[in-house]
């Protein structure tokens, strides 16, 4: 990243673009095609999730957008009350009418930063943020976002994330970018790879997995799992004691 972090898009301006950019977002065999593996990760976690919470009644989606986790996870746990929150008005409406169309509970949208609404602490058996979390900026705001969530958790609940990781390694980050910026080219030449990375680096502040994962320790979390991980991309599990 060569943008500093106080220079990076706000959320008004992360809500602007999502609001124009809807339809990538809606199909669920491809995902978000930026984003290597996306239908295997969207797999994974729809698969786990009644495994791992088998009882869930209630489920959260962070930074929804079009709808396609939630979908999914319907799918193997009909009935579910959802609740979905984005920064974008256009990505929740349409994720409301594509999950109404689906075997649910209660839907709900909100509008805003899911650090800053009020959402009911301890509610929450399913809690899924897919790529959202590389918008959080320094130690500090990812620290408070991790607590939140953990917040929101109800006892025995689950936390699945897929989402972008930089590396500890700088040489291990390079190898990995490179490789990511190859399969950016097979979607759309170098000028695709060229209008996915200056987008990145204008508006994400990922950071290393490890550091997530012992954030995760630090806020509570005591069983974690690895899902999957390529190149930049990864999922995981973090789960609340009972």
């Amino acid at each position: 990243m060569s943008t500093p972090l106080d220079k990076k898009s706000s959320n008004a301006q992360i809500q602007a673009r999502f609001d124009a950019d809807v339809e990538r977002f809606s199909n669920l065999e491809t995902g978000q095609q930026a984003v290597i593996d996306a239908p295997l990760m969207l797999e994974l976690i729809s698969a786990l999730a009644p495994k791992v919470v088998p009882q869930a009644r209630t489920l959260l989606d962070i930074g929804c957008g079009a709808g396609n986790n939630t979908i999914k996870i319907l799918r193997q746990l009909p009935g579910l009350d959802c609740d979905l929150l984005d920064l974008s008005a256009n990505m929740l409406e349409r994720a409301a009418e594509r999950v109404n169309a689906e075997k649910s509970g209660t839907v709900r949208t909100f509008c805003g930063d899911f650090r800053a609404l009020s959402l009911p602490t301890g509610h929450y058996d399913l809690i899924v943020a897919a790529a959202v979390l590389h918008h959080l900026r320094d130690e500090e705001d990812w620290r408070q976002g991790f607590r939140k969530i953990y917040e929101l958790l109800a006892p025995g609940g689950a936390l699945f994330v897929s989402d972008m990781f930089f590396h500890e390694d700088p040489q291990v980050h390079a190898a990995m970018w490179t490789r990511y910026g190859e399969y950016l080219c097979t979607l759309g030449g170098e000028e695709y790879r060229d209008k996915v990375f200056a987008y990145i680096d204008q508006e994400d502040s990922p950071r290393d997995l490890t550091f997530q994962l012992e954030l995760m320790r630090e806020v509570g979390f005591s069983k974690i799992d690895i899902l999957h991980k390529n190149s930049c991309f990864g999922a995981y599990v973090a789960i609340k004691d009972r």
